[in-house]
């Protein structure tokens, strides 16, 4: 189970297990990848392959185009492209596990809108990134409270600004459907930031905020599964789990 202290440290390096970045996460265990291939050469002739998958917030992994050449290793902090501007995350793979990571997703590193990578995050990068994570906390809140104003049956789960702040996502999940046009105006004009809403299911929520689950370890969806499948209620009785499709 992660450690309490975990998280990203003033200089962006993980802290809580003193591993100071090693493990190529901010949080012990969240969804790390081993490198079985770390340790192989790569045949006489074959390029390395130029893309890196890279981590934000979270369970939130994206894979972009090394197309510099950078020299990129597990843990270190880039800035990509974001939309707008620049988003900043931790390199999670590298190499030519990456390509079957991306194969596995069906995402394709011949498409011409690919993300790139722009550059090793510098100091400045860096805090400016820190600053925005901890306004979110008090972001989240001043959102759960104007969409209350507003009778929304919807529940603001999580908050993630981008690394260079221009702009936020609010992961939300709700029962039905919700018109949230009004609330996105608000949005704007108290964050004064580009808004965009990402709706979620309950089993993605989980992941994002982490918990113990009824076996007394941690959530498997929060450390590892990324694999959402149905569960049938057959199965779920089986394993005296909740029928509530909440739990």
């Amino acid at each position: 189970m992660a450690c309490g202290s975990c998280g990203t440290s003033s200089s962006g390096l993980p802290k809580g297990c003193n591993n100071n970045g090693a493990c190529g996460t901010d949080g012990c265990g969240k969804l790390s990848v081993f490198d079985w291939l770390s340790n192989m050469k790569l045949p006489n002739g074959q390029q390395p392959f130029n893309f890196v998958e890279v981590r934000f917030k979270n369970d939130r992994k994206f894979y972009y185009k090394n197309e510099n050449g950078i020299s990129l290793n597990v843990g270190d902090i880039i800035a990509v492209e974001g939309t707008p501007g620049h988003d900043i995350g931790i390199v999670t793979l590298t190499g030519e596990l990456v390509r079957i990571q991306m194969k596995k997703k069906n995402l394709s590193w011949e498409a011409e809108d690919v993300k790139k990578v722009y550059r090793k995050a510098n100091q400045k990068d860096i805090e400016t990134w820190q600053e925005f994570r901890d306004k979110e906390k008090q972001t989240m809140i001043d959102a759960r409270i104007m969409a209350k104003k507003l009778d929304l049956e919807m529940k603001i789960c999580d908050v993630e600004y981008q690394g260079d702040g221009a702009k936020v996502t609010f992961y939300y999940t709700t029962e039905g459907r919700v018109d949230f046009r009004q609330l996105i105006k608000d949005y704007a004009g108290k964050f004064g930031v580009r808004i965009e809403m990402k709706q979620i299911g309950y089993r993605q929520e989980a992941a994002k905020i982490g918990g113990i689950g009824s076996c007394g370890r941690e959530l498997c969806c929060s450390t590892w599964l990324t694999d959402f499948r149905s569960v049938s209620t057959a199965a779920a009785r089986y394993q005296q789990l909740s029928i509530n499709s909440q739990k």
